[in-house]
């Protein structure tokens, strides 16, 4: 009896229909995700359960008029902490800017590092872990996995609603002679914890706003239909851009909408998920050169950039952008009209929110396109494109945007 029975499921086995095949994937999460209004005020009691006894507090001086870091300090002095300041944080930080707080933070006998700011200070703080625990220069961890010893426990706590850096285990740094972006990633790099306090993002400038959002909504658009996307990856960047998308024209119409303000938190965040588990494309590629030759904001470069993205990779995306324009209820949610929709949707968002929309807008030379054709084509992250781009297609993208 028992054989007959291993028999009869054996043979239903072989005869049901085989599952589609998956991509392959690894996740690992890595961060405990408090959110909540006001959560600021428990970074004391995290930081402790998380063993911190003197932690370095990065951030950048413009924090200081809204106020955040001061109460940071206050909250981790209630917890009998003993924080040391590092407020030396600037825009698309720099190798320099993270030897000065390392320095600073072995100086200190720093045990524990917390960030509270923008992608700015996230990435200097994992930046000064790796060279705190593992010496070194930054670019000795260019590429992942080059920390080879233990490295401190740390929190995030984004004041803006963009880079979704507390969910990633990447430091964005910017070498200091050529100003070319590294990316340094390390499992061991991520924060322990991230706060995600809308309230905190409550008082940043309108511009702040519309050029973080604007970055947020490109993750979520670019790791969507990325080669190496798989179900998680998009099941977070899904669930951004849904957030992202009906939270953007909202929140810079009513900047104290609180509830606006946690939706576009938490779509940056979902939008970082979804980074750290795939990866982005060529929208990317091209921005970071923007910003290395110009200074441009990553943001401004992205708003350019990122329609002539989506029209460009329709051809190989568009089933996948078609899903997503359904999901927010545009029209024309058809595989061959759906890049056009999104690019007109991130177009008008550009527009509203008052930011150029052309190259030449932002003084850019239009004879130095070749040679950031040439830089964006060595971007690791146009490699993962969902339509193939090389340095003759990121120069067609670099013409139209201009």
């Amino acid at each position: 009896m028992k054989a007959t029975v291993r028999s009869n499921l054996n043979t239903r086995v072989r005869s049901s229909k085989s599952p589609l095949p998956q991509p392959l994937f690894d996740y690992h999460p890595l961060t405990r995700v408090i959110y909540g209004p006001g959560t600021l005020v428990r970074l004391g009691e995290l930081a402790r359960e998380l063993g911190a006894h003197r932690p370095l507090l990065v951030t950048d001086p413009g924090l200081e008029a809204a106020g955040h870091p001061q109460r940071a300090l206050v909250s981790l002095r209630d917890a009998d902490l003993e924080p040391i300041l590092f407020d030396g944080v600037e825009e698309n930080p720099t190798s320099r800017v993270v030897e000065i707080g390392a320095e600073i933070a072995r100086r200190e006998r720093i045990d524990f590092l917390i960030a509270v700011g923008g992608g700015s200070s996230m990435d200097t703080a994992k930046g000064i872990n790796f060279l705190l625990t593992n010496g070194g220069r930054m670019s000795d961890y260019a590429g992942f996995g080059k920390a080879t010893k233990p490295m401190l426990p740390s929190i995030g706590v984004p004041t803006t609603a963009g880079t979704g850096s507390e969910a990633q285990s990447f430091a964005l740094i910017a070498d200091e002679r050529t100003h070319l972006k590294m990316a340094c990633g390390d499992r061991k790099a991520a924060f322990r914890a991230a706060i995600l306090d809308p309230e905190v993002t409550v008082s940043q400038p309108r511009i702040v706003t519309a050029v973080t959002g604007i970055d947020a909504l490109s993750h979520a658009l670019e790791s969507y239909v990325c080669t190496r996307r798989n179900p998680l990856s998009q099941a977070f960047a899904r669930e951004a851009w849904r957030a992202l998308e009906q939270n953007f024209d909202r929140v810079l119409r009513n900047p104290d909408d609180v509830e606006a303000r946690g939706a576009m938190q938490m779509g940056a965040y979902f939008a970082g998920a979804a980074i750290e588990n795939s990866m982005l494309g060529a929208c990317h590629a091209c921005a970071n050169p923007l910003t290395a030759h110009y200074g441009l904001t990553h943001g401004i470069a992205i708003g350019i950039l990122l329609p002539h993205v989506l029209r460009f990779n329709n051809v190989a995306a568009g089933a996948l952008y078609a899903e997503l324009v359904h999901d927010v209820g545009l029209i024309n949610g058809d595989a061959l009209a759906a890049g056009e929709v999104l690019a007109q949707r991130i177009a008008g968002f550009v527009q509203s929110a008052g930011l150029p929309s052309r190259l030449s807008d932002c003084g850019i030379s239009r004879g130095i396109l070749p040679v950031l054709a040439e830089e964006a084509a060595q971007q690791w992250t146009g490699r993962y494109n969902p339509r193939p781009a090389g340095e003759a297609e990121l120069l067609q993208l670099y013409e139209a945007a201009y």
